[in-house]
């Protein structure tokens, strides 16, 4: 059963290293990250799995102690999903996943066990809450730390440009993770997500199936698009 969720945006940037000169730009994003985690761990569960948008070498199941770098965005940093089994994974962990790992490890996760999900950007929305419904299952006490980023559409110089659709898009996903309306991120577009290259809108939708019956309370602790991308965080518990 779920017991609570973290739901925060997947940009490499949100690492500092990564960030370098801009790392302050993310700065709120950043705590708000921390303390959305911090809700994980006060739920006490017995397992948490970090989902995140994947493209295809990436999706699929990642175990405890599979690493991932972000060399491709040019800095020797390397990160582990939650504790060194010794054993070695079949796959790195994308980008989103990665993220993901960096956050766990900044906040100093060693509340339970960790697994990950990388989720196609485009699963239909049935099988992305079949997918939550699955994840939900697999203890007693599941945790979900769910990466994810709005529309990429926001301003001129975002990365898919300015598109009109992309506020009101972010706005009705922001209302549904402040609130754990889990109807209402089921009824998010999923074609007009990926015209907006809304890469949460999967992995959100997998939040959704776990956390149906579940009654859950929402928070939301960030909203803000500082590079033309919907940056959310939200806390569920």
């Amino acid at each position: 059963m779920l017991v609570a969720a973290a739901v925060c945006p997947c940009p490499p940037l949100l690492v500092p290293d990564v960030a370098a000169g801009a790392a302050p730009e993310l700065d709120a994003a950043r705590t708000a990250c921390t303390d959305a985690l911090g809700v994980l761990a006060a739920s006490r569960p017995d397992l948490l799995i970090v989902i995140g948008p994947a493209d295809l070498a990436g999706r699929g199941p990642h175990p405890e102690g599979a690493t991932g770098t972000f060399e491709e965005f040019g800095v020797d940093l390397g990160v582990r999903l939650g504790r060194d089994l010794g054993t070695v994974a079949d796959q790195p962990l994308p980008a989103s996943l990665a993220v993901g790992a960096w956050l766990l490890a900044r906040t100093g996760w060693a509340d339970a066990p960790v697994e990950a999900l990388g989720v196609g950007e485009a699963l239909e929305s049935g099988r992305c809450t079949d997918t939550g419904r699955a994840l939900a299952a697999r203890a007693d006490r599941v945790a979900l730390l769910v990466m994810g980023d709005g529309s990429a559409c926001r301003t001129l110089k975002a990365p898919g440009y300015l598109d009109e659709r992309a506020t009101e898009f972010d706005a009705a996903a922001s209302r549904a993770l402040g609130a754990a309306d889990t109807g209402a991120l089921i009824a998010l577009d999923a074609a007009l997500g990926h015209e907006l290259k809304a890469a949460g809108r999967a992995p959100w939708q997998v939040l959704a199936g776990a956390a149906q019956g579940a009654g859950l309370d929402g928070r939301l602790l960030y909203d803000d698009a500082p590079y033309g991308v919907g940056y959310l965080v939200a806390a569920w518990s």
